[in-house]
């Protein structure tokens, strides 16, 4: 099966997520979509220093808006920032040094954002990792996982009072078309079990990320929660992580403004929430979450398992932390 699911990802994949998919795609694009005000609405961009992240933050610092940019390395962000105001003109840009993989800080900053800022209109969820060998953070949660979707998990969950009382709000998951070869695994969130491949573990966060996207949708009705895949995009992490990949593909791979183009677009556009909140996302149209025949599906007790060992991991870090975490109760996720 999970044969069939590399074979028919990737070969969709040469003929949809690549340039020439954007291309294809971009023709039936409405330009108009993204002819709106965003002045005076509030971004938060994880991962912002570069790639699509940094494209995101470009984009919407010419359009006007607030951007709230965190990053792990400070050097990185201060040169993205001196970038960004200097090409927009927009001084309203702002730095916050986090580490996603540091989840006891992700909460701190959080909490600390909600009492200094009276709104975030939108949540712009793109930091990830992917890192090829097994490795624990200091809290004993391996780090893909906890970059890529405890991390995800803490800010979210923390920052969704804020985004309730602000105007329109929005969350955003840059997922990828990878977790399209993954089902859920219930049974071994971590990756301890088995060989460990990083590509694959990177995938299950991907998965673990659009099921989120799911549950906080049916949880949450006041905000509009979306999951995307950018496409194979040309950024400094694909050739880094994925350095056959990259090479391999070559010119084929899709630039990062066309990778941020669907982020853009379902952050500032009407059009997107007129979309049914917590679908998954491509090319500014919503698209199967699965592959057919797949069997990637997942039961409602596999979902409430996930969502329940997510929440007590939250409540063991709170507990050493005594950061209080605004969780709702368990039965609101199922």
């Amino acid at each position: 099966m999970s044969l069939y699911r590399n074979a028919i990802w990737f070969l969709n994949g040469l003929h949809q997520y690549t340039r020439k998919g954007y291309e294809t795609a971009f023709k039936d694009f409405v330009p108009r979509d993204l002819e709106v005000s965003i002045v005076g609405r509030t971004f938060m961009i994880t991962g912002a220093n570069s790639g699509i992240g940094r494209a995101t933050a470009m984009a919407i610092a010419k359009k006007g808006g607030i951007v709230h940019m965190v990053c792990r390395n400070k050097d990185k962000a201060e040169e993205a920032k001196v970038d960004i105001v200097s090409e927009s003109g927009n001084m309203e840009v702002y730095i916050h040094i986090v580490d996603m993989s540091e989840i006891r800080k992700v909460w701190e900053f959080a909490e600390a954002f909600k009492k200094q800022y009276p709104s975030l209109n939108v949540l712009i969820n793109n930091a990830g990792c992917m890192m090829h060998k097994r490795e624990v953070n200091a809290e004993g949660l391996e780090m893909n996982f906890a970059t890529n979707t405890m991390g995800m998990y803490i800010l979210t969950q923390s920052l969704i009072p804020l985004l309730q009382k602000s105007r329109d709000p929005r969350v955003i998951t840059v997922s990828s078309g990878g977790m399209l070869v993954q089902k859920l695994r219930v049974d071994d969130l971590q990756s301890e079990k088995g060989y460990f491949d990083g590509v694959m573990v990177y995938a299950q966060n991907k998965r673990q990320q659009v099921v989120l996207t799911q549950q906080w949708a049916t949880a949450n009705p006041v905000i509009h929660f979306s999951a995307m895949h950018p496409g194979w995009v040309d950024t400094p992490a694909v050739s880094t992580s994925m350095p056959q990949f990259h090479q391999m593909m070559g010119e084929r791979l899709r630039s990062v403004e066309q990778g941020a183009d669907t982020v853009l677009w379902l952050a500032s556009s009407r059009a997107a929430t007129r979309t049914h909140s917590g679908q998954f996302f491509e090319d500014r149209t919503p698209v199967p979450a699965h592959l057919p025949l797949a069997w990637t599906n997942s039961s409602a007790e596999e979902i409430q398992s996930f969502m329940t060992q997510l929440e007590t991991l939250a409540k063991d870090i709170q507990q050493q932390t005594n950061v209080e975490l605004n969780s709702p109760s368990r039965h609101q996720f199922v």
